[in-house]
């Protein structure tokens, strides 16, 4: 008979089966709510946005492919299609690396720029709807620190610093 503390048929005992069951939940409805909101009010997608707000982090508002990948958490195949869709749209223009033909480089245009700026209000207000209003200041220094620690332990596993959390 197994008790409570003892370790289910995934290794996991019953308190951690809870937790990571509650984990596994949050990392998919969450994208999914908001991916929702930004495609219902401002005709892009989560990962566009993302595409969008990591440019306009950068001074010149231009980022090699791969660079961008790595920011906006996606693979280079699925960048390359998302950044031709925001071009279509004129969001985002791609050129040569002048500095080393082999790269590509993405730019925010100015009207990608005006699409983010009108996209954010709404963006922002679901983030505090669905994470910051559910819990207190205290909670969410835990949730960072937490998260924080996560994303740590995945970047060893990996190999790599992605600078996932910084």
């Amino acid at each position: 008979m197994a008790t409570s503390d003892a370790p289910g048929p995934g290794g996991l005992d019953s308190e951690d089966q809870q937790t990571w069951a509650a984990v596994a939940s949050l990392l998919t409805w969450l994208p999914i709510a908001l991916d929702d909101q930004l495609r219902r009010e401002s005709e892009l997608s989560h990962f566009e946005y993302t595409i969008l707000a990591a440019l306009s982090t950068i001074d010149d508002l231009t980022l090699r492919m791969s660079q961008l990948a790595v920011l906006a958490n996606g693979s280079l195949s699925r960048l390359s299609r998302a950044v031709a869709r925001l071009e279509v749209h004129g969001w985002v223009t791609r050129k040569p690396d002048p500095v080393d033909g082999r790269y590509t480089l993405a730019t925010l245009t100015d009207n990608g720029a005006t699409v983010l700026a009108a996209a954010s209000p709404g963006y922002i207000g679901a983030v505090n709807r669905l994470v910051f209003d559910a819990i207190s200041p205290a909670q969410a220094r835990q949730l960072r620190t937490i998260a924080g620690r996560v994303l740590t332990a995945i970047e060893g596993e990996l190999g790599v610093k992605r600078g996932l959390h910084r």
